[in-house]
């Protein structure tokens, strides 16, 4: 196998693993534990994965976020009730940016009976599912591309985004601490920040995991949305924080829509 095929495969058992000791790769593969050492440096140092004793994580953590692929295997089911409840908040005729999460990602597949419609994305996943839609006039922004986060980073993003302005914003992000919002990644938080900027109303979409944890850069206050979306899984501990800092909770379940203010 070459060591590109053998690094992908890798890469492969971790998206389904999460993560994997240097020994079980080595046997897997067949090759001597200092070869995989030197893969997982390659991945590494490429931003894939972080390496932990005797072995490999895909996992995030507060400097090292997943790659998308392994975070849309996390909580589906309530990424996707979120995602449902948020594109009850959008009206045609308007204009919304989505970013590159998961949980934003998800609200694509609700928007094609909501004609006409503006969709403002730098998510590669929203493009690809959106593009040729009846009624959909899809803006896609350019940039370099991720393949961590399938998505489009950049100053060339970030000065698209600042020649737009949209009705309304839905952003993930992948630390919540009392009322901040955090991420492990500048680039994607510079892109996140201006996409606040360049819209009237914005929601942040969160699955019940995200909150207390903290990431390496601060993203915002949560006071600068309209509203946080999550489910009804999440704790009176964290929802009382966002209510002490009077940031708007909707937390929403199969059963039911609750609010908190």
């Amino acid at each position: 196998m070459k060591p590109e095929d053998r690094r992908e495969a890798i890469m492969e058992v971790l998206m389904e693993a999460g993560t994997a000791s240097v020994e079980d790769l080595a046997l897997r593969f067949g090759v001597s534990k200092m070869t995989v050492h030197r893969d997982l440096d390659d991945l590494e140092q490429a931003g894939l994965l972080r390496k932990v004793h005797g072995g490999a994580s895909i996992q995030s953590s507060s400097q090292f976020e997943s790659d998308f692929r392994y975070r849309e295997k996390i909580a589906t089911s309530e990424k996707r009730r979120i995602a449902e409840h948020a594109a009850t908040l959008i009206e045609p005729g308007q204009s919304v940016i989505i970013d590159d999460s998961s949980t934003t990602g998800a609200i694509a597949a609700f928007l094609k009976d909501i004609r006409p419609l503006t969709v403002i994305t730098n998510n590669l996943g929203v493009i690809a599912e959106l593009s040729g839609a009846p009624g959909v006039n899809l803006i896609a922004l350019g940039g370099q591309y991720s393949k961590k986060f399938n998505g489009f980073f950049g100053i060339v993003t970030e000065e698209a985004l600042r020649s737009l302005r949209a009705d309304v914003a839905f952003l993930s992000s992948s630390a919540i601490e009392g009322a901040a919002a955090f991420h492990q990644d500048q680039e994607v938080v510079q892109t996140k920040r201006q996409m606040v900027k360049s819209a009237s109303r914005k929601y942040l979409l969160v699955d019940h995991g995200k909150f207390g944890r903290s990431a390496l850069h601060f993203l915002t206050g949560l006071e600068a949305f309209d509203a946080v979306l999550s489910s009804d899984d999440v704790s009176d501990q964290h929802a009382a924080a966002l209510g002490d800092a009077g940031v708007k909770l909707i937390r929403v379940s199969s059963q039911k829509i609750s609010e908190n203010a």
